[in-house]
């Protein structure tokens, strides 16, 4: 089973491909806001990189969000056209929780703008704190570790290895049933936000 996973709902292009258990080939760059014009170029070094060809390829996963609005569009309109013309399988997995990967009591922080952030807590398997929004005064860090933007609590950023955290998570991927109505998870409309 040979698996394309892809990532640009935030500031990173994350592209891997897994072949059974193992990466067989990835790329993770910073390159906010000029993902849709890196990513046909770096998946094609990708494919070269593992001697596939997309054709190869027997299903996706792609993050779902939080994140930019136009960032998670990109790999899901990308994901949900290949799945369709090929008829692969699609999987997604919250940005959030990809990001905490399967650490013991993490919390992850990306910036939602406006002082605030989008945050989730996990422990191995469990969540916490589902993907939420809150403002930076509302949260306590303590007692986890910290992944992600952590510039905006006066910390250090710390960046999450995705391609691993993709092989990691795989067993907690959700399989989407109905491609055509897989739409992203913003979490901006939500109660949470507008307080």
């Amino acid at each position: 089973m040979l698996t394309l996973c892809m990532d640009t709902s935030f500031k990173y292009l994350t592209l891997v491909l897994v072949k059974d258990d193992k990466i067989i080939a990835e790329t993770q760059e910073e390159c906010f806001k000029r993902q849709s014009e890196l990513i046909f170029v770096r998946l094609q070094e990708l494919f070269k990189m593992a001697d596939i060809r997309s054709l190869d390829i027997d299903s996706v996963c792609i993050t779902e969000g939080p994140g930019s609005y136009t960032g998670v569009r990109i790999a899901m309109t990308i994901a949900k056209t290949l799945c369709q013309i090929q008829g692969l399988d699609l999987y997604t997995i919250s940005t959030l929780r990809l990001y905490a990967g399967l650490k013991e009591k993490t919390m992850v922080i990306m910036d939602a703008r406006a002082k605030r952030a989008y945050v989730g807590v996990y422990d191995k398997d469990d969540i916490i704190i589902d993907d939420t929004v809150m403002n930076l005064e509302d949260i306590d860090t303590n007692g986890y570790e910290l992944v992600g933007d952590l510039s905006l609590l006066d910390k250090e950023d710390v960046t999450p290895d995705i391609a691993n955290s993709f092989l990691m998570t795989k067993k907690i991927w959700h399989k989407v049933d109905d491609i055509a109505y897989l739409v992203p998870k913003y979490l901006k409309e939500s109660e949470a936000y507008t307080r």
